[in-house]
């Protein structure tokens, strides 16, 4: 029982960090002029941007909302793994290996801490 206990505490600790980061974040800052030169100097186009944020709210939504399918969670666990590998590349192609670089990654560690104790929760409750 504790255990169960510890792995909700984790799962739910590394998950609201990503829907601060991934959902809260981009939603309130996407229209400010320092996300869109961000995106710009990126090399992207400004729509590119605009659905990004769309998604990135749409997926940590799914991750939060307990009554959202699985199967839907896990696209939302694969689409940010792909936006943070490519947000990862796209800095470095950019600007060469800085903190701009790593942040993803490190972000990308959190997800799958989200992600290991979202089946370690799933596991639990399928014997329960």
């Amino acid at each position: 029982m504790k255990t169960t206990k510890t792995n909700k505490i984790i799962f739910w600790t590394a998950t609201i960090i990503i829907f601060l980061f991934e959902g809260v974040m981009p939603a309130f800052t996407s229209q400010t002029e320092l996300a869109k030169e961000g995106i710009r100097h990126l090399g992207y186009p400004e729509y590119f941007g605009n659905a990004l944020v769309v998604f990135k709210v749409l997926g940590a939504l799914a991750l939060v909302i307990p009554q959202v399918p699985n199967r839907i969670k896990e696209w939302a666990y694969a689409g940010f793994t792909f936006d943070f590998l490519f947000a990862s590349i796209s800095h470095f192609a950019v600007d060469g290996f800085d903190f701009q670089t790593i942040f993803p990654i490190i972000i990308l560690a959190i997800l799958m801490v989200s992600y290991v104790y979202f089946h370690k929760l799933n596991a639990t409750s399928i014997k329960a």
